[in-house]
């Protein structure tokens, strides 16, 4: 039986306990770890842990801690894709697909998935909105542009997670917005800021997580590392007692936890101990700092609590909001296990989700006797092997498509071309793909610390060399499709998502084997 903590009866090393997540990412957690974990749960010192999920092998260690808290401890993980099998190109491929009915089944899969693995609190639905280009996978991370859209997707989606067994944390609080380098810096990396205004923050960005909470599906919110000039020059939200305090006053009262701690946009110039406790000491906001080492963490609270950042009234107000959580944890269904009917609908969300941009009187299937060169883009260059690890779960695999093309397409010719072609590349290609109509196959690696998606400018002016004389008919690509307003007209555009099965349901279309049916989230300007 877990017991509801009574906040009057934590000691202040209890309360500073509470305020943490402690973060462990391996599946092999050091049993030290483990063990100071294990010991800080006995004597209620820890709010929560968040353990990736790698396919189970964490459960584990997350049953080990459950089971030795006599409070419900509050366990998080990040599915913004789903789980496993049952996994999507990103939030946008749900956007793309426009259906709420499937983006009620993608939250339930993925909560009952998740709290079959030990988890209680999943960090999903991606509430940020912007209609530019945006890094960091800002793009395939997000709905779509459109607040109305965004919200119904939203609801259903949390209703779903609800269902499904997991409490909710929309991110990143309060989202992209208007702002001078909100684009092009990622918080990984550096600050960015914002000169939005609350009242810009309350017409769109915001809008949302107000729709939300009234509906009472927005369990928590994760604040994000943007300084809003307007609101607090001084902290960015995540450190900020200005920045959630705009949704508190529109009658938000869940919990508030940080983006990681270890981002550059709050390190660099806070520092590790005084960004964990800013966090608490101001934005009343749960600490998740990203640290293996807990330890450290706790005597950064301890400390910064002894220094004044933080006071026992912003302590007892984040622990209140602890508690308050982990009491919603015992009333989750548990043991849900999705239907048969609900798993095939889970697929339409891959196979549904291909936009296709074309001409006037063409299709969006190429000749299977044709004859085409096939240019298919990747990072290594034109080698045997070429590896794809810097992509995410290797959803791109050039040579996997390379193979493909060539058995759909038996009178055509494939080869790879680099990111950074050298200039024997190019005439190589351009001249072995002078009697044939080209098709280029491109992708955008949506991933923190690479900072600008972009194509080379080496891709866009061979491109646009093309052109003169009209050589590419088609562009395949996958991921950002803001990447497409660099080139020149191309008549058949079709734009994928960023997994293995969206880019198999992508070449499905090419191939005629299924229709395109998904819809442009964001307005991107073709030429």
């Amino acid at each position: 039986m877990k017991n509801v903590l009574k906040l009057e009866e934590l000691s202040v090393e209890q309360k500073l306990g509470l305020a943490t997540i402690s973060f462990n990412w391996k599946a092999s957690i050091k049993p030290e770890n483990m063990e100071y974990l294990a010991e800080l749960v006995k004597n209620r010192m820890l709010g929560g842990v968040w353990m990736t999920p790698l396919h189970g092998e964490n459960a584990p260690y997350i049953k080990r801690l459950k089971e030795l808290a006599d409070y419900p401890l509050l366990v998080f993980t990040d599915a913004e894709r789903g789980l496993g099998e049952y996994s999507i190109g990103g939030h946008n491929t749900i956007g793309v697909t426009d259906n709420e009915e499937l983006a009620y089944t993608f939250g339930k899969i993925t909560a009952a998935r998740a709290a079959a693995m030990e988890y209680n609190v999943v960090c999903n639905p991606i509430l940020d909105m912007s209609n530019e280009n945006c890094i960091a996978g800002g793009t395939m991370r997000g709905y779509g542009a459109d607040k109305d859209r965004v919200t119904a997707l939203a609801a259903a989606e949390a209703q779903g997670m609800h269902d499904g067994g997991c409490l909710t944390i929309g991110k990143h609080y309060p989202g992209r917005s208007q702002g001078s380098n909100i684009s092009r810096i990622d918080s990984h990396m550096g600050g960015i800021t914002s000169s939005a205004t609350k009242e810009d923050l309350l017409d769109y960005a915001l809008y949302p997580y107000m729709e939300l909470d009234k509906k009472g599906l927005l369990d928590g919110v994760m604040l994000g590392h943007t300084t809003f000039v307007n609101i607090d020059p001084d902290y960015p939200v995540s450190l900020s007692k200005h920045g959630i305090q705009i949704l508190r006053d529109q009658g938000f009262e869940g919990l508030a936890i940080t983006d990681s701690l270890t981002m550059m946009a709050v390190v660099a110039k806070y520092g590790h101990k005084n960004s964990v406790g800013y966090c608490v000491g101001n934005a009343n906001a749960m600490a998740l700092p990203w640290q293996e080492d807990h330890s450290k963490v706790i005597q950064w609270m301890r400390e910064c609590y002894d220094e004044g950042i933080i006071t026992d009234e912003a302590l007892d107000e984040t622990v209140k909001r602890v508690i308050a959580m982990q009491e919603k944890v015992l009333s989750l269904p548990t043991g849900v296990k999705p239907t048969e009917e609900e798993f095939n609908k889970f697929h339409r969300l891959n196979t549904d989700s291909v936009c296709a941009l074309v001409d006037d009187g063409l299709t969006t299937t190429l000749d299977k006797n044709g004859k085409y060169y096939f240019a298919i883009l990747t990072e290594a260059g034109k080698h045997e092997n070429v590896s794809v690890v810097t992509f995410k779960d290797q959803w791109y695999n050039p040579v996997a498509i390379q193979e493909r093309l060539e058995k759909e397409f038996p009178n055509a010719k494939a080869g790879l071309l680099s990111e950074f072609p050298s200039s024997g590349e190019i005439q190589a290609f351009l001249e072995d793909s002078l009697d044939r109509e080209t098709v280029f196959v491109t992708f955008c690696m949506t991933q923190a610390y690479v900072g600008v998606e972009k194509f080379t400018p080496r891709i866009t002016s061979l491109i646009d060399a093309m052109q003169t004389s009209n050589r590419v008919s088609t562009v395949v690509h996958f991921g950002n499709p803001f990447l497409l307003e660099d080139l020149p007209h191309i008549p058949r555009i079709l734009v994928g998502t960023i997994s293995t099965k969206g880019v198999d349901a992508t070449l499905d279309v090419l191939t005629g084997k299924y229709p395109a049916k998904g819809v442009m989230t964001y307005d991107v300007n073709l030429k």
